[in-house]
């Protein structure tokens, strides 16, 4: 079975079309096939239209967020709930062309975990395409790896690697950096843009003021997520010895007769000592913590719900 997941924001101008179209191919292609629709707490009529779309179509299953969350808890839901050997993600603002389906399922099926659109001509305002090149290059350039657009919503995801996946904050942006390092294989194909025709983008020059603090998030993920007191323990371990060796100097010093309760070196090594002390801990509060979230289960749980076409 293949399982498209969609997450929805305030699409009710292009949803329905979207939906023909994506149908139209998914009954070209005569797959069992299941739309998964994650509406991320729209205000408008997407969730009306959708559920209206369900009542003719039986492939259809709805997720409703009673409030906006974001793509990445919307995908995180979808891959959930998905029930097919091969997910595929994509947008519903018909900028992505849901024909182009079978070339993501071809590549998919010669065993590569995650297929990537690749929009070779994007058709967005030129500041974003000058900052989406910016920022797409930096991450090739601090990981190593090599994708031309990471953050095409049009992807192939085997189900390991769907299941896997814990999206959160604007992680999303870096699915196919995550695959890389968690062992899954990657690869990436030239994709059609289309302008957009419904709505407006969901995305501003704002974004790269998020896109930045993201960026530093996920080197630290990458580097430290599994092993949090490497980098705490070794920042407070290090101040925290510094602290000792100047606390111990004015001892010394102390012992010998000189006064130094006016010395500025006094404040300065108590400050290291008990911050190098503190930071030491909330690495070690950190390795708690993510050796009791392991044993979590039923993630999508913590979502507010306000519908669910599965009751």
């Amino acid at each position: 079975m293949i399982s498209i997941v969609v997450p929805v924001f305030n699409e009710e101008e292009g949803v329905e079309a979207f939906y023909i179209e994506l149908k139209t191919v998914l009954s070209d292609l005569k797959e069992d096939s299941e739309v998964v629709f994650v509406d991320d707490g729209s205000v408008d009529k997407s969730l009306e239209i959708l559920k209206d779309l369900s009542k003719e179509d039986k492939s259809i299953r709805i997720f409703s967020f009673r409030r906006n969350l974001g793509k990445s808890e919307a995908l995180t839901l979808g891959f959930a709930k998905a029930r097919g050997e091969i997910v595929i993600t994509m947008d519903a603002d018909l900028q992505d062309k849901p024909s182009e389906i079978s070339g993501f399922l071809k590549e998919s099926r010669k065993g590569v975990d995650l297929v990537c659109g690749w929009r070779k001509e994007r058709k967005d305002k030129k500041k974003m395409l000058v900052i989406s090149k910016i920022f797409n290059k930096l991450l090739n350039y601090i990981f190593g790896i090599d994708v031309h657009d990471y953050n095409c919503g049009f992807k192939a995801y085997s189900k390991d690697l769907a299941k896997s996946l814990r999206l959160y904050g604007g992680l999303h942006r870096f699915i196919p950096l995550l695959a890389v390092q968690s062992g899954f294989s990657v690869t990436e194909i030239p994709v059609v843009h289309e302008v957009r025709k419904f709505g407006k983008s969901k995305y501003g020059f704002s974004k790269v003021f998020k896109d930045i603090p993201d960026m530093f998030t996920m080197i630290f993920l990458s580097k430290f997520g599994k092993k949090p007191m490497h980098f705490f323990g070794f920042i407070g371990g290090g101040a925290a010895f510094i602290g000792l060796v100047i606390l111990s100097y004015l001892i010394v010093l102390w012992f010998s007769g000189e006064t130094i309760g006016d010395r500025p070196l006094l404040l300065f090594g108590i400050l290291l000592f008990i911050a190098g002390l503190q930071i030491f801990f909330t690495g070690f509060i950190a390795d708690l913590v993510i050796n009791i979230s392991q044993n979590r289960s039923d993630y999508e749980k913590s979502f507010p719900l306000k519908f669910s076409s599965e009751g």
